[in-house]
């Protein structure tokens, strides 16, 4: 990959974080502001994983393979592996906000109930452990 593409992707992943932050900060704190920053990180996000994605499979990005082919298997065998990854965790992690505020809530009301209440948070958490063990999975028959 080039220098300047190298640079290019640089820049727009430190603007997906650094624009949304400022355009917060010198704004007031209501609702519109939050979903335009929300909006404008989704955006730069978004843009920059489908260019990046494009390098990816171009064949520049894998100058050691010798046939477009080949590459081509690894790099979709290195994205099914970051999603399955991605993916689990963000489930895991929706999942996890919803049983551990529930279960906090719950221990509030009444402190004999801590363990069973770990019980369903460790499952959750579960989920992101599972996608990990796919992603090795995957990866190993690269």
């Amino acid at each position: 990959m080039s220098l300047l593409v190298k640079i290019t992707l640089a820049a727009a992943l430190i603007l997906s974080i650094a624009v949304p932050f400022g355009a917060f900060a010198m704004g007031e704190k209501t609702k519109g502001r939050y979903k335009t920053a929300l909006g404008v990180n989704a955006f730069l996000f978004f843009g920059t994983l489908i260019v990046s994605s494009v390098f990816m499979f171009s064949g520049n990005a894998f100058a050691a393979e010798t046939t477009a082919a080949a590459s081509g298997v690894a790099g979709m065998g290195y994205l099914a592996a970051a999603l399955s990854t991605g993916l689990a965790c963000i489930g895991g992690g929706i999942a996890v906000s919803a049983a551990a505020s529930a279960a906090l809530g719950a221990i509030s009301e009444d402190g004999s109930i801590l363990g069973k209440s770990l019980i369903f948070v460790g499952l959750a958490e579960g989920v992101c452990l599972y996608g990990l063990i796919i992603s090795f999975m995957i990866l190993g028959k690269l």
